[in-house]
């Protein structure tokens, strides 16, 4: 085996047709079955004139041993032991798929609705402005990245098998591509069918799914869950917990605290998503004139700056940077506006939407210490109910042109938006505390340097990004990855803490299961 690396132009790299015999022919190879390509890594190099893109791959004699990638081994596991899985987020149904491959039986629990069926509560929000707080952008199967972008990049290396998590989404029907491309990408528009196709594995070996079971309370004996009492009265026991329950499962934090479980503030971001025309993006980030033409993808872009506020440094940065993408309405409760960004495969709509946010520390919600472990989830809520009340109190969202609000003005008139709910114009600094407007003010004027263009009226800014992550952890023992307080409890994933995004998430899912089998013994 020899890794090699190849310069490729667009219309080679993305055709996908002639891809595979393009390959061959740079690599002056013969395609007839002596010799394995595989590809590593495809990534664009934007850095030159002309965009070209970087290839790198493996090559394999026919005779050499070629290395076989990950196989997955599900056996029925109807009358194996019971793990309780609440919440059926990629931590959730990964935790599922192990456990099946482990000998354990996985019983999920999901507190909204199948991920078809969710479409429809989805068009509520957009049409009618109405928030199931069971079923939205954030609760049901396939949790919040299913319908918001789907991206499964991610720098969290030594937590876990990425590939195997990438090749095990491959053998559930998703595209090849993703185990090379630099920054893969699924979709919204596919993400729906691989969470099903998931969710059928796991029934199909003898697991359990239960939608519409909202978990509230938990049975604790002598510190050891026992069981969990569902919103229909209905007691589920099982021999150990998977809590997968994503960063905006407000009512489970508050449920360990009223039970006196340990959970802890954290630091977490808030901020605004803006969005450009992506003609725009392109035209900065690929150097083209007028379009990026029929192969290239939507550009992205990854930004940070180091602001000044209150004597201290501060970061400001990008956050799910969506091209070609939309905004979307992602509030868990009435009386709440939260926006966040999603894309569908083709990345082809003709906006380019990034969540902007600032780092918020603890000392930043000291007037919500009276809460205790959920004062940064009452600062949170506080911001959020702040841009509903100013957008009218729908979930129409308060909008403001981009240089407007670096200088301090209402804007006039706001521009076209992909965010369906509709924008109503405000200051949006009458809805975010004094230190994120400074710092975004700030962050928005380095980044027009860093890319020319991007700080113009030509882009607004629309409120709230809040749920960048979990503003609570729920701790647990590094070794045994349990409750430090209560036995047989394992937190997880988004919500607990200790993932940041699809494949984090599912990475930490599938750690959870693996410490399962060390206190419960299969048959």
């Amino acid at each position: 085996m020899h890794l090699t690396e190849l310069t490729l132009w667009p219309e080679e790299a993305f055709n996908e047709e002639l891809f595979p015999a393009i390959l061959y022919k740079k690599l002056g190879l013969p395609n007839d079955g002596s010799v394995v390509v595989n590809p590593v890594k495809r990534s664009i190099d934007a850095r030159g004139k002309k965009v070209c893109v970087r290839f790198q791959c493996e090559v394999y004699d026919i005779k050499d041993n070629v290395p076989v990638k990950n196989s997955f081994d599900y056996r029925d596991v109807s009358n194996k032991p019971r793990v309780i899985v609440i919440g059926s987020g990629p931590a959730g149904l990964f935790a599922g798929l192990r456990l099946i491959e482990l000998g354990y039986k996985p019983v999920i629990l999901e507190r909204g609705k199948d991920v078809q069926a969710r479409r429809r509560d989805l068009a509520a929000i957009n049409k009618a402005h109405i928030v199931n707080p069971d079923s939205n952008y954030c609760f049901g199967e396939g949790g919040a990245g299913t319908y918001s972008d789907g991206k499964l990049y991610t720098r969290s290396k030594k937590r876990g098998d990425i590939n195997r998590i990438l090749e095990k989404m491959v053998s559930q029907g998703a595209k090849s591509d993703i185990l090379f491309d630099a920054h893969p990408h699924i979709g919204t528009n596919k993400l729906p069918k691989l969470v099903a196709a998931l969710r059928e594995t796991i029934i199909n070996y003898g697991g359990e799914v239960h939608f519409d079971c909202r978990v509230t309370d938990l049975i604790v004996e002598n510190d050891i869950v026992t069981a969990v009492l569902t919103r229909n009265g209905n007691k589920v026991e099982g021999e150990a917990f998977i809590l997968a329950t994503g960063h905006s499962a407000r009512d489970i934090f508050e449920l360990l605290h009223r039970k006196k479980i340990l959970i802890e503030q954290k630091p977490f971001a808030l901020g605004v998503r803006v969005e450009h025309s992506q003609t725009l993006i392109d035209q900065i980030q690929y150097h083209c004139a007028i379009d990026r033409g029929p192969y290239l993808p939507a550009s992205s872009y990854a930004l940070v700056h180091q602001a000044s506020v209150r004597g201290k440094e501060r970061g400001v940065f990008s956050f799910c940077m969506c091209p070609g993408g939309f905004i979307v309405p992602a509030a868990t409760a009435p009386g709440e506006v939260v926006v966040n960004g999603m894309s569908p495969s083709r990345r082809d709509s003709k906006y380019a939407n990034s969540g902007i946010v600032v780092a918020v520390e603890p000392e930043d919600f000291q007037a919500y210490k009276d809460h205790g472990p959920l004062a940064a989830l009452r600062f949170q809520e506080e911001i959020e109910r702040r841009a509903c009340t100013a957008a009218g109190g729908t979930q129409v969202a308060p909008g403001q042109r981009l240089v407007d609000f670096v200088e301090g003005k209402v804007s006039k008139t706001l521009l076209e938006t992909s965010y369906q709910p509709g924008l109503a114009s405000v200051d949006l600094r009458e809805v975010l505390p004094d230190f994120i407007s400074n710092a975004l003010q700030q962050g928005f004027k380095a980044f027009g340097k860093k890319m020319r263009g991007y700080f113009t009226n030509e882009a607004q800014i629309v409120g709230v990004e809040s749920r960048t992550s979990s503003p609570v952890r729920i701790p647990r023992d590094k070794e045994t990855l349990q409750h430090p307080q209560i036995k047989n409890l394992f937190p997880c994933g988004e919500g607990a803490g200790y993932a940041g995004g699809i494949v984090s998430a599912a990475m930490d899912g599938e750690r959870c299961a693996e410490a399962v089998t060390k206190i419960v013994k299969t048959v």
